[in-house]
């Protein structure tokens, strides 16, 4: 992936040298040059136009819970994963890990072959992009030492097979802290700087293989541990064992990753791949739908011909009912609306809201969300992450619109996964201006 800092550069000096040199009279006419743009959308994704809807429970709160109160909102237009991310998805940004550290440790020994070179008059070699055009050569392989601790030992290997250390693919990235970057006052700006909020994550991002074995005690589900995410038949499924600090993960680097290309191409950049908040989330699983208690719209789970319309734990016990026992391929069931899939059952769902049992009741009104970045020394309850959807294990209440649930952020399980959302950048009508 080429480094996209000397695209940003080339906008800034387009900009100093651009002011002032064109015809326009003396008059305010704009900067020249400023061609028209479209957000282009993403491989994959569906665009959910901006709206109001109603969110919250849509049926009697019997335990008078009040976790999700009824109440209107307005949403902003966003492009969203068709599906949940898939383990084949998931398997390209853990290859591009293992790869990155590769030849991070091979250009330490050969600089000018697997970095791309600086530009002239430019001395800081951190500017130095890695030469993924460069095929990784054997050879130098053998010759780094190094590359050889990515790799199990001998006494953790078996079947006398090679095999990468899961432990050591960690995914490293910056990031600026926005929302701590706006509680400063106006009049203390000149006091800070930008470095103070930037922040940096390191997080294993190989998945937890575990889950269906821990997940469940006294039950066997061993075949699923074994080939859930590296056999080619579950491919196009759900991935699972993925935390909320993983999920992120693979948000900030499928941006990096998209907009490597557009740089490339000297095009503009597009916004960051996320994860949704949960009021995204129900709005967009509504479909355009208001007040309605599933994705599809009616009140119930089953259509006129008897079949399940997702994939969830019918009954007491009876898994199968619906088509799926565990997590099945993606897309198996009918789209909402907006052609969303799986927005009810098949896996519950990472968002980027922190749960709170009052969150519908204090968040605004327009793009409501409430976040927070726990640390390890937080508190359990401040570790909570909102997940939504429902999932192949869970009964109906689970699968509606409005229902709330939630698990910790550093938490691994069977039954959650995530898909990404972009802002859209522009009106809600994709206008052409």
């Amino acid at each position: 992936m080429k480094n996209i800092k000397w695209f940003i550069s080339a906008l800034i000096l387009g900009t100093l040298f651009g002011c002032g040199m064109s015809s326009d009279k003396g008059e305010l006419t704009g900067v020249p040059g400023r061609r028209t743009w479209f957000h282009p959308q993403p491989y994959g994704t569906i665009y959910v136009p901006s709206g109001s809807i109603h969110v919250g429970a849509n049926e009697q709160d019997i335990p008078m819970a009040q976790i999700a109160p009824n109440r209107q909102i307005t949403i902003t237009s966003f492009y969203m994963d068709e599906t949940e991310i898939t383990n084949n998805e998931y398997r390209q940004f853990v290859y591009w890990v293992q790869d990155s550290l590769f030849r991070n440790k091979l250009a330490e020994n050969n600089p000018e072959k697997y970095f791309f070179p600086l530009p002239e008059g430019e001395e800081d070699e951190s500017m130095r992009g890695l030469n993924w055009e460069e095929k990784i050569d054997e050879e130098d392989v053998k010759a780094t030492e190094d590359i050889k601790n990515f790799f199990y030992n001998q006494a953790e290997t078996y079947y006398k097979v090679k095999q990468i250390d899961v432990r050591k693919l960690v995914y490293s990235y910056d990031f600026i802290d926005q929302r701590a970057a706006a509680q400063v006052k106006r009049q203390n700006w000149k006091n800070v700087n930008r470095a103070d909020f930037k922040k940096k994550k390191e997080v294993e991002i190989y998945p937890d293989t575990l889950v269906f074995i821990r997940d469940y005690t006294y039950s066997y589900n061993d075949p699923m541990t074994q080939v859930y995410f590296w056999h080619p038949k579950y491919d196009d499924y759900p991935v699972v064992g993925v935390n909320w600090h993983q999920a992120n993960a693979f948000c900030d680097w499928r941006t990096k990753y998209l907009n490597s290309f557009y740089a490339d191409i000297l095009e503009n950049t597009v916004t960051s791949f996320r994860l949704p908040t949960e009021y995204e989330w129900e709005y967009a699983a509504r479909g355009g739908r208001d007040q309605t208690m599933y994705p599809w719209g009616g009140p119930y789970i089953r259509n006129a011909k008897g079949c399940a319309l997702a994939n969830f734990k019918p009954g007491r016990g009876e898994y199968s009912s619906d088509g799926g026992v565990y997590p099945i391929r993606v897309a198996s069931y009918f789209p909402n609306d907006f052609g969303l899939y799986d927005m009810a059952g098949n896996l519950a769902e990472w968002t980027s809201t922190a749960y709170a049992e009052s969150g519908n009741l204090f968040t605004h009104d327009l793009n409501p969300d409430f976040q927070y970045d726990a640390k390890e020394s937080d508190p359990e309850t401040l570790k909570r992450k909102t997940i939504r959807g429902g999932s192949w294990k869970d009964v109906a209440y689970f699968v509606q619109n409005g229902s709330r649930s939630y698990e910790y952020q550093d938490s691994c399980n069977s039954y959650v996964g995530f898909r990404c959302v972009m802002s859209y950048i522009g009106r809600s009508n994709r206008d052409k201006n």
